[in-house]
């Protein structure tokens, strides 16, 4: 069986673990979005700061890669793994923004739910990024995701079937659809992005 030697460098595992942070703070400022008396404005202004910060990162992850000879993992993994964190960040800021230019005043409680699963989620996401290095303790960490994911489809359905309940006017239905809807894709976006850490681990084992 022949021996795998892996680069020293530990900037890749920096910058996943960075791309993860920015995703801590994208959960914490889309919580703030659905606060009662938020400043939007300012919210989504950060937001927008947030997602450019979470941009920078990528970027520096894919020009690390391609200036680099040996990467700690497959090339296309690290790839897959920086993409899947952009995701998450360009659907979280979506959302923000759909509630900003969508004037939506009153948004169903069932959201906070929802945004409480993406806040989890992205704090199991940034304790694993670090441990990306060893390839140890990570299966808890993709198990709780599915969980969670399996938790937020859920939320999804209930949110829904009240949004047709008659309780909204047409206008607000169609709004709010298109905001629970991207909190959803957020959610899958997460185990998404557990499910290529599966595999990487997978194959480094």
């Amino acid at each position: 069986m022949g021996l795998r030697f892996r680069p020293v460098d530990s900037t890749f595992f920096d910058l996943f673990t960075e791309s993860a942070q920015h995703l801590v703070r994208g959960a914490s400022l889309l919580a703030e979005m659905l606060a009662e008396n938020a400043d939007r404005e300012s919210v989504a202004e950060r937001m927008r700061a947030a997602e450019h910060d979470a941009d920078e990162t990528t970027h520096a992850l894919i020009r690390r890669v391609n200036s680099t000879f040996v990467t700690p993992f497959d090339r296309e993994d690290i790839y897959s793994l920086a993409s899947g964190l952009d995701d998450v960040m360009d659907m979280m800021d979506e959302v923000v923004d759909l509630i900003l230019l969508y004037e939506v005043h009153v948004l169903p409680p069932e959201l906070s739910t929802q945004v409480e699963v993406i806040q989890r989620c992205a704090e199991l996401t940034a304790a694993a990024m670090p441990k990306l290095q060893s390839m140890q303790s990570l299966e808890e960490y993709w198990i709780e995701i599915n969980r969670l994911e399996n938790t937020g489809d859920k939320n999804h359905r209930r949110t829904l079937a009240k949004l047709f309940s008659g309780e909204y006017k047409t206008i607000e239905v169609l709004k709010l659809k298109d905001i629970v809807e991207a909190l959803e894709e957020a959610i899958d976006a997460f185990e998404k992005v557990a499910n290529t850490v599966e595999q990487i681990a997978v194959k480094e084992s």
